[in-house]
């Protein structure tokens, strides 16, 4: 069987999805709190300027793929209005439980379903515009998942990549420290969970930069990408339109 990596651990192919399930079986009722720690509350800003750029109006189709606890799916679906939909997904069962209980104590009621973003179980077409948000370093085939994502647009519509990137060279000896010394204490500190907050930091490096990204989303059939660096490239916003 092929490998990929894990973190910097190589692991079966198959057996990718399984370990990070894991991960977020484990964070899923932390999540939210840990985001806030270890950004100081910056996420909450990335978030919003994606929605922002996204600008999704009212009637629009949208799919808000490994969406979590629901952040952008809920900021989303105040802008689609009753016309529109948005579909609150997740490969990851626990993430989507914590998110989908969140969106209904605010009164959203929305399509949630378990789903593997490299096989989308939805029509060709059918979206106004998709978002995956630190999600897709998580992928096993982010090749594959790309490609997915552009068939489910329609011609003229929207692909947001929100992901942790390549940091600034002068940023990236402190980054580096923090990464590797900082996160996983927060995460035994108040998650009790070291070794999913040091895999977050290795799968941070492993994942496609900014120019990488962007050449991949084009092959897959983006015709226009664009790149949003933000927090000196902490997190790129990759915003791409189907040809």
């Amino acid at each position: 069987m092929s490998k990929t990596h894990f973190g910097y651990t190589s692991v079966d192919e198959g057996d990718k999805a399984r370990h990070v399930r894991g991960v977020f079986d484990s964070v899923a009722s932390k999540y939210d709190l840990m985001n806030d720690l270890m950004s100081l509350g910056a996420h909450r800003a990335w978030k919003a300027y994606a929605v922002t750029v996204a600008n999704v109006r009212a009637g629009d189709k949208v799919l808000d793929i490994a969406a979590g606890t629901g952040d952008l799916t809920r900021a989303f679906a105040r802008h689609a209005g009753a016309t529109g939909c948005v579909v609150h997904t997740d490969i990851n069962e626990a993430m989507l439980r914590v998110g989908r209980d969140r969106l209904l104590d605010e009164g959203l009621v929305l399509p949630t379903l378990v789903c593997d973003g490299e096989r989308l179980p939805f029509g060709s077409g059918a979206f106004d515009l998709v978002s995956v948000a630190f999600g897709l370093r998580n992928m096993t085939h982010k090749d594959k998942a790309l490609a997915e994502m552009c068939r489910v647009l329609r011609p003229g519509g929207r692909l947001l990549v929100l992901e942790f990137s390549k940091v600034a060279a002068a940023l990236q000896k402190p980054y580096d420290w923090y990464s590797f010394n900082v996160l996983p204490r927060l995460g035994q500190w108040f998650a009790g969970d070291s070794q999913s907050y040091r895999y977050l930091a290795e799968s941070i490096r492993m994942h496609p930069d900014q120019q990488e990204l962007k050449a991949m989303m084009k092959v897959a059939g983006f015709g226009h990408v664009d790149v949003h660096n933000l927090a000196a490239g902490v997190v790129a916003l990759h915003l791409g339109v189907k040809c």
